[in-house]
């Protein structure tokens, strides 16, 4: 769920607060600039202020990379990135590179931020498969949530569910698990064999994987 302004100020310290507000101004689109029309080039947001290497820095984006002296906690600076990218709105191009050239706690906020940008279902998908690439528990648990479940193709999925059991995320990060799991016999399947590996080398089972499976036997008719 997205944090709202007010919730997230009062979560801060009274410096805290006003940076915050400070930094939300400069997110927010000028007025006549909404999304990026087409034919617009790459980089160049509706407004027409370059947002690249071609151009300065965006302030907001300044303000993105901060926020985690500027918020105290890292769920805070966390919180306050997701809100900057909400208010912002960028295009794909500047999404991925704040990932691509950004800290694990940037690149955390731009996967939990995924579900409220306007990306199409192609756009986020390879910031969500380099997460999954990743032994990073939180960068996984990030990118399993509503945008992968919305937009992941089955087979990756089924692999990101696993991952999460390899790695020991619950599995209750996982956006719309019931939902997808569902009758799903192939990912039973692979749940199953998993669970035969680890009882063949004497190690136990894990709850979650049990969950799981009862998930997708759930769903068969």
């Amino acid at each position: 769920m997205l944090v709202t302004e007010e919730d997230l100020r009062s979560r801060l310290a009274p410096q805290g607060a006003a940076w915050l507000t400070a930094a939300l101004a400069t997110a927010r689109p000028t007025p006549g600039s909404g999304p990026t029309p087409a034919g617009t080039p790459a980089g160049i947001p509706a407004s027409g202020v370059p947002d690249g290497p071609a151009g300065a820095v965006p302030v907001w984006e300044l303000r993105f990379a901060a926020a985690g002296r500027a918020c105290g906690t890292p769920e805070t600076a966390a919180a306050a990135r997701v809100l900057l990218l909400h208010t912002a709105r960028p295009p794909a191009a500047t999404v991925a590179r704040l990932y691509r050239h950004g800290s694990a706690a940037e690149r955390l906020a731009v996967l939990r931020a995924l579900p409220y940008l306007e990306l199409t279902g192609q756009e986020g998908l390879p910031l969500v498969e380099d997460a999954l690439r990743t032994n990073d528990t939180r960068l996984i648990a990030a990118a399993l949530g509503p945008y992968a479940a919305a937009h992941l193709p089955a087979h990756a999925w089924r692999h990101a569910v696993l991952k999460c059991l390899f790695t020991g995320v619950p599995v209750t990060a996982v956006a719309a698990l019931a939902q997808r799991a569902a009758g799903d016999g192939e990912l039973a399947r692979m749940l199953a064999d998993f669970a035969a590996e680890r009882t063949a080398a004497g190690r136990d089972v894990p709850d979650d994987l049990r969950h799981v499976l009862a998930l997708c036997a759930a769903g068969r008719a």
